[in-house]
């Protein structure tokens, strides 16, 4: 099982799956984008077994680029593991304080934020595509976490994933127009004149927004791995039957 550990400790655990050749479907790990539902299910078990956990731990989403997000408890013990219509419906970002609960977010191309409080435990998931950057997921997750979770910021670590570099984001007026309107994202955005293209860092933009959310700097992590470049990567922009990477937290009981 090819994957990459962000973090490892006594409490809490990271990371994301990897492209792999050898593996079935190259270690996709999408139900929803696959040729055969068995052998990705093969590809969690085969997650599962390394993390020391069972498939029934995981929690996926249905993710549809939106801004929503749910708190998971131990009822949602196993939703969408081995089958899209148990997954939890039209949401992008999961959270929770139970431990011993996998929670999953699908990226290929798209930013995915990993984060834990190291205080009360509580630990999520994001998929931010530019999408869910520009509806300000990210943020409204944390503002949330800091209101109704009586959380603080300095007490939040974010691992930003692997994602689409800029060199690769290429978009048109219509996409630049909505990350300009942010305010904050001008410092990751250029124009290719000779392409008549934008592009956009979608990753350092997330990262600003958990600063603007109160985060330290320093507690910010950004996976420079670019999923277009590096064989390691799935990338919906250079093959849109891409598989997708699943990228993790647990909290450790």
């Amino acid at each position: 099982m090819k994957s990459k550990i962000y973090v490892d400790n006594d409490q809490f655990i990271a990371g994301t799956t990897l492209k792999d050749p050898m593996e079935l479907e190259h270690n996709n790990m999408a139900l929803h984008t696959c040729d055969n539902i068995h052998d990705v299910i093969d590809n969690r078990q085969q997650l599962a077994t390394t993390l020391n956990c069972n498939l029934q731990d995981f929690i996926c989403t249905e993710q549809t680029h939106s801004a929503n997000f749910h708190r998971v408890t131990f009822a949602d013990k196993g939703r969408g593991a081995e089958q899209m219509d148990t997954a939890v419906k039209n949401t992008d970002a999961l959270y929770t304080f139970e431990p011993n609960l996998l929670l999953c977010s699908f990226t290929a191309d798209c930013v995915p934020v990993i984060f834990y409080n190291a205080v009360n435990g509580l630990v999520g998931v994001i998929h931010s595509g530019w999408q869910g950057t520009t509806k300000e997921i990210t943020p409204k997750l944390f503002q949330h976490l800091l209101e109704q979770e009586q959380c603080r910021p300095e007490d939040f670590h974010v691992q930003i994933g692997m994602a689409l570099s800029q060199q690769k984001f290429e978009v048109d007026a219509d996409v630049y127009e909505k990350f300009r309107s942010l305010g904050y994202a001008d410092d990751f955005m250029y124009f290719n004149a000779a392409t008549q293209k934008y592009h956009i860092d979608n990753q350092k933009t997330v990262k600003k927004q958990c600063e603007l959310a109160g985060i330290p700097s320093e507690q910010i992590q950004v996976d420079a791995t670019c999923t277009f470049l590096s064989p390691d990567g799935f990338s919906y922009r250079q093959d849109k039957q891409a598989g997708r990477h699943l990228s993790f937290i647990m909290r450790k009981s």
